[in-house]
């Protein structure tokens, strides 16, 4: 992969060295996987999963944490037209309840594998969330800021549950839901003392009201 390295700046080429080192090992479909919402109270777990081109990575893919939120949505959409393919899945609130967040989040880990057009042959996961298919796989402890595809996977799932939190906001108001995006934080947690919980609100989570 060293012709593809050359063709690269110094930041994109570091950011690809374990899709780099995967490729060595004669693979070629690698999927990024990163997920969103986890510590939320509100609203579902939501899991990206991405193939980059590593032909043409969109510059500037990180930790969808440290970017800001117009640079996220110029880059998911960036990642979103030149990715080989991507997919998008949910686990929402009343099934986190059921099962719990670590096995809810698994459930759409899963899913947004499987959701891909193209059959990945290797993951790239971030932290140390296990797929469990019959796919090899490596989970990365912070590997949204060490692998351009798993950055790409935390920008797209990001913006897609960012999106579908502020859409939800006008259902339920008095959360301040567009600012919060369904995270505990104190006006969030005042807001459910005050008003009681929604059907989205986690009620097996510390701080909503059962």
């Amino acid at each position: 992969m060293a012709h593809l390295e050359m063709q690269m700046s110094p930041f994109a080429a570091k950011n690809l060295y374990f899709e780099f080192q995967a490729h060595d090992q004669g693979f070629s479909r690698i999927a990024g996987v990163d997920e969103v919402g986890r510590g939320a109270l509100f609203g579902p777990v939501c899991v990206a999963a991405v193939i980059l081109d590593l032909r043409q990575v969109p510059a500037g893919i990180r930790d969808s944490k440290k970017l800001k939120p117009k640079q996220r949505e110029v880059l998911a959409e960036n990642i979103r037209e030149t990715a080989v393919c991507y997919s998008i899945a949910f686990a929402q609130a009343d099934e986190i309840d059921q099962i719990n967040i670590l096995q809810a989040t698994i459930k759409a880990v899963q899913r947004a594998i499987m959701g891909l057009k193209k059959k990945p042959d290797f993951l790239l996961i971030d932290g140390t969330l296990k797929a469990g298919l019959e796919i090899p796989e490596r989970s990365i402890i912070k590997g949204d800021a060490l692998s351009a595809s798993i950055g790409a996977a935390s920008i797209v799932a990001k913006v897609a549950r960012d999106g579908l939190v502020s859409a939800l906001a006008a259902t339920y108001p008095g959360y301040d839901l567009n600012k919060n995006k369904g995270y505990g934080t104190a006006d969030h947690l005042e807001a459910l003392s005050r008003l009681g919980r929604t059907d989205q609100h986690r009620r097996s989570f510390r701080g909503v009201p059962s």
